[in-house]
């Protein structure tokens, strides 16, 4: 029995031991000897791996048995057959001890005479019937639970397929096809000819798998294209970000109700800015697609030049501006906009204190307090001072592209240029909105970024600390500061025009002071506030302006603040710098009332070019309330990590449902500061006559809060109209107001002729208690002058 089965693990034979290469002899010569041996190998491999006992891994496990007895036959560099002589020299040692010598000595007989005798054909059976099994074994079992095993059995067997051709001088044909018994190779994979399962437990036919096939892992499926789509839209909807801009859109249709219950028909705070900018919104619209060259020479104030530059332009909303038409278009836009600019305040507050590396909810509360705070709610009319969200946002992509928080310190793995570019084009949109709150943005940029270039260069020089920057990040900061740079010189041209055309535009330091608000402005808050506005009617009434003097940023945010100062995850050195900010945004926000602005505000109205043109410091609250935040973040961040700490101790570790609630607390709290009694009046209708008589013309009465409306009614057909509200008043249009008052008479038929105007409106719904109330009825004989009524309104023509 010994010598049966050690016969077919005999050594091959090789070149070195004369083998014969003439296999067709080899075949002649001993036809039943070969057939003798591939059948001793098949048994062999069955004894080794017996079917019938089951194991944990299926069928595939059936394989290792065999390989690990074999194992060396196909290491690389060894002859094959060397680890079978092995293993019958060593049985035939053991069997000696027990008087069995002879038996191990014929084994060893056997084993020469197989290798001579059936140098061809055992050979290229036994390496058939190898190849056979293991390709039944990998083709049943392998290759559906573990690729990765029928690879590597595929490789083994290539192996010995080399070997052999190597030995022998000839390649191996395929088994079954030059086998002498036919047996050595089955028309499938994982037949031997027999009948019986083999090693992996397959039946002949393949009719019925192994049941324990069944317990090996699934192959893994291929998704198709529109289930990859679907699952990346799936994350895309729960990602953070979706999350918090979905929230912040959620909270400011809340928080600025009714805005968008009548948007056709009503506005924010009052009709008079607001219909300023609803007519700059559709007028940039309107002339970028039909003539962009007269971008700043609106139909206003007829007959200025540069009359788009006498305010604020909200150019960066001349997309939306190019959506609809008409009165009615212009208001739904306006309304539209409100709101999302609210909701992009929240949401760029938001990513800039988790960039800086807040807490979810920590940087929940300093998105709410930045554009919530109390003293914004006076605000509502201004819409170039709500759209402030760029101002954040664009710090965290700036931040986030340079691979720095404030809580981890500057990390060169996460630097990113793509970051970069739109951190710098979010600034250069944020500038194009307005002077008024890009201007102070825009020095704030240039001096971080040259504290930063200061340090980095001082790191390398002084201390020797080399951290890695990039020549592409110092390219996206050039190509970005240009842009950034470009844009704000584009924008500065008009108004600099507009400065040397009218000087009466530019700002005094007297102006500034009638402005500036007292310290008792930073708690007391607007009548727009719902918690406060009521309590604080007394306190407002000491203020000269105070619209723009109560400056409350919260109650509630200056406490939490108070506590990020000694309870936050920033570091001491870092609550310190950002405490302040808070001081020097305060004390530039009060304009001249801190020892008269010689030291604060007075040094940058007279040598910062721009800056003279701000004519409401306290707007530089803006900064202050932002700085407070972060500074409340950092304490509700580290509140909100000891609740977890808590949690984490409980047994079970789940927080319950009292702890969940008081992370919210600080949150709620400064929603419910933030809600707003603001009213939403109904805009005057637009004249049936504005939208069939062309300019240019002049509609009487005419002043700053009448002419706004005016401006609104022109955007059905953009005739040239004398009237304009901005933030200042031409002179010319003085003078028109000022002759026009004794409209219709020769005097004033004959300076509106001399400046261009053909028709005048006067509309009768407005002149009650004024001298158009007798004189639009007069004569006209003898003006060459007509008068025709359309509806409520007379027109004159010229």
């Amino acid at each position: 029995m010994t010598t049966d089965q050690s016969a077919p693990g005999g050594r091959r034979p090789t070149s070195r031991g004369g083998r014969a290469t003439d296999e067709s002899a080899l075949a002649d010569t001993a036809p039943e000897r070969r057939g003798d041996a591939a059948d001793e190998v098949r048994s062999n491999a069955s004894d080794k791996a017996d079917p019938g006992v089951a194991t944990t891994n299926g069928p595939a496990d059936t394989v290792r048995p065999t390989e690990k007895s074999t194992g060396t036959d196909n290491a690389p560099g060894k002859p094959a057959g060397t680890a079978t002589d092995t293993a019958a020299a060593t049985t035939a040692a053991r069997k000696d001890e027990n008087g069995r010598t002879t038996a191990g000595s014929e084994a060893a007989g056997r084993t020469v005479a197989g290798r001579d005798e059936a140098a061809g054909g055992a050979v290229a059976d036994k390496t058939a019937a190898g190849k056979d099994t293991a390709a039944g074994r990998a083709a049943d079992s392998s290759e559906a639970d573990d690729p990765t095993k029928a690879h590597h059995e595929g490789k083994l067997d290539d192996k010995v397929a080399d070997k052999t051709k190597d030995a022998g001088g000839e390649k191996d044909e395929p088994a079954g096809e030059h086998s002498p018994s036919g047996q050595a190779g089955g028309d499938s994979p994982g037949e031997d000819g027999s009948g019986k399962p083999d090693s992996a437990g397959q039946v002949e036919d393949g009719s019925k798998p192994d049941r324990w096939s069944a317990f090996g892992p699934a192959p893994e499926p291929v998704p198709s294209w529109y289930g990859r789509l679907g699952r990346w839209f799936g994350r895309l909807l729960i990602h953070e970000w979706t999350l918090a801009a979905v929230g912040s859109l959620a909270l400011a249709v809340l928080m600025t109700w009714p805005t968008l219950r009548y948007p056709a028909h009503t506005l924010p705070q009052d009709y008079w800015d607001p219909s300023l900018q609803a007519w700059q919104m559709a007028w940039s619209g309107h002339i970028l697609l039909t003539e962009p060259a007269q971008l700043w020479h609106a139909n206003a104030f007829f007959p200025e030049r540069w009359s788009f530059a006498f305010s604020d332009t909200l150019l960066g909303y001349a997309p939306a501006g190019m959506i609809g038409s008409g009165p009615e278009a212009a208001l739904v836009r306006y309304n539209i906009m409100f709101v999302l600019a609210h909701a992009l305040a929240t949401f760029g507050a938001y990513v800039l204190a988790r960039q800086l590396g807040a807490s979810r909810i920590g940087s929940a509360v300093a998105g709410v307090t930045y554009t919530y705070a109390p003293w914004l709610l006076a605000q509502a009319g201004h819409l170039h001072v709500v759209s402030n969200g760029g101002i954040p946002l664009a710090l965290a992509m700036l931040a986030r592209g340079h691979g720095w928080s404030l809580r981890h310190g500057y990390r060169p793995e996460r630097r990113h240029e793509g970051w970069v570019y739109a951190g710098w084009l979010v600034a250069a949109w944020q500038l194009s909105l307005g002077f008024g709150i890009g201007l102070p943005f825009a020095y704030v940029l240039a001096g971080i970024v040259l504290v930063a270039a200061v340090i980095w260069y001082a790191k390398r020089i002084f201390w020797r600390v080399k951290r890695p920057f990039g020549q592409r990040l110092f390219v996206a900061d050039l190509i970005g500061g240009l842009i950034f740079a470009g844009v704000g010189a584009l924008m500065a041209i008009p108004y600099f025009t507009v400065a040397q055309l009218h000087p009466n535009a530019e700002r005094t330091i007297d102006d500034i002071a009638v402005f500036s608000p007292p310290a008792s402005g930073f708690v007391t808050a607007p009548a727009e506030s719902r918690l406060w506005g009521g309590l604080h009617e007394g306190a407002r009434s000491l203020l000269p302006w105070h619209p723009e003097m109560t400056l409350l940023p919260g109650f509630v945010l200056y406490a939490l603040a108070l506590g990020g100062l000694f309870f936050s995850v920033w570091k001491v050195r870092q609550r310190l710098l950002l405490f302040a900010g808070v001081l020097v945004a305060m004390a530039l926000s009060m304009g001249t009332e801190l020892f008269g602005g010689r030291f604060t505000y007075v040094p940058l109205f007279d040598h910062l070019p721009g800056w003279s043109g701000i004519r409401t410091p306290g707007r530089l609250m803006l900064w202050a309330t932002l700085l407070l935040g972060l500074l409340a973040a950092g304490a509700v961040s580290a509140y909100a990590e000891r609740v977890r700490e808590i949690s984490a101790e409980r047994i079970p570790s789940w927080p319950s449902p009292w702890l969940r609630l008081a992370t919210l607390v600080p949150l709620l709290l400064v929603i419910a500061e933030g809600t707003n009694t603001t009213p939403h009046p109904v805009v005057p209708t637009q004249p049936a006559a504005m939208r069939s008589i062309d300019g240019p013309l002049l509609v009487l009465p005419s002043g700053q809060n009448h002419d706004q409306p005016v401006m609104l009614w022109s955007t059905t057909r953009f005739q040239d109209i004398v009237n304009g509200g901005s933030g200042f008043t031409p002179r010319q249009l003085n003078d028109v107001r000022r002759v026009a008052m004794t409209f219709p008479d020769q005097t004033s038929v004959d300076y509106l002729r001399t400046l261009g105007v053909h028709k005048v409106l006067v509309l009768r719904k407005k002149i009650a208690g004024t001298p158009w109330e007798v004189s639009v009825d007069a004569p006209v004989d003898g003006l060459g002058i007509t008068r025709e009524e359309i509806d409520d309104v007379v027109v004159f023509r010229l």
